[in-house]
């Protein structure tokens, strides 16, 4: 029993998978190192619950 070559479509799609994660995967970890970046130096600003019957 032999194997099928596999079609040039899926070389073509495989490829685009692979950077597409890798793409994702580099986005996350801008995204996690601007987190730890922000939350280490300590300048986040926590939010206050809103005071009944003010703003009007």
């Amino acid at each position: 029993m032999s194997f099928r070559v596999t079609h040039e479509l899926h070389h073509r799609r495989s490829s685009r998978n692979i950077g597409t994660g890798l793409v994702l995967a580099a986005f996350i970890c801008i995204v996690f190192g601007l987190t730890v970046a922000k939350v280490s130096t300590g300048n986040f600003v926590e939010t206050q619950p809103a005071q009944e019957g003010s703003g009007q």
